[in-house]
């Protein structure tokens, strides 16, 4: 298998692993289990190759890009498939409330106008929601 072959299927491999991972539902992954699949994926390249590096301000993954060539490549395409996700799910969290607006209106009007106790009523509230407001909440993390 040519290495772009190896490299592709790395990729199929890593999201099949996160989507086993315990993605039931959301379609983005919480830091903790970005932490999980990239232990299990990466920890020896971690330790051979980027030894003593922090976690901060994406070090890790930093160190790792800049060893590709010596990296997994199992490694590299779990890294590109978490840090897509975390990424994902950080916009997810920007976004969630101003996507849940209208559902707010409706759904939580006696409820004090803070970002926590809407969340808190849209939650309560996620079987009269819409579905694209349940889907931005998901996908926050949220529930």
């Amino acid at each position: 298998m040519t290495r772009v072959g190896r490299g592709l299927a790395a990729v199929a491999l890593a999201a099949a692993a996160l989507g086993w991972a315990g993605q039931a539902s959301a379609a983005t992954i919480s830091f903790a289990e970005a932490m999980g699949v990239m232990s299990r994926d990466c920890g020896k390249d971690v330790s051979k190759l980027c030894k003593g590096v922090p976690l901060a301000n994406n070090g890790v993954g930093n160190c790792l890009v800049e060893h590709q060539a010596k990296v997994t490549p199992v490694c590299m395409a779990t890294l590109a498939v978490v840090r897509t996700s975390l990424a994902e799910r950080l916009e997810a969290q920007k976004d969630a409330l101003k996507v849940c607006r209208g559902d707010a209106a409706r759904r939580c009007q006696g409820v004090v106008q803070t970002d926590g106790h809407i969340l808190e009523c849209l939650l309560k509230a996620a079987n009269t929601v819409s579905k694209k407001c349940n889907a931005a909440i998901t996908n926050a993390g949220w529930r």
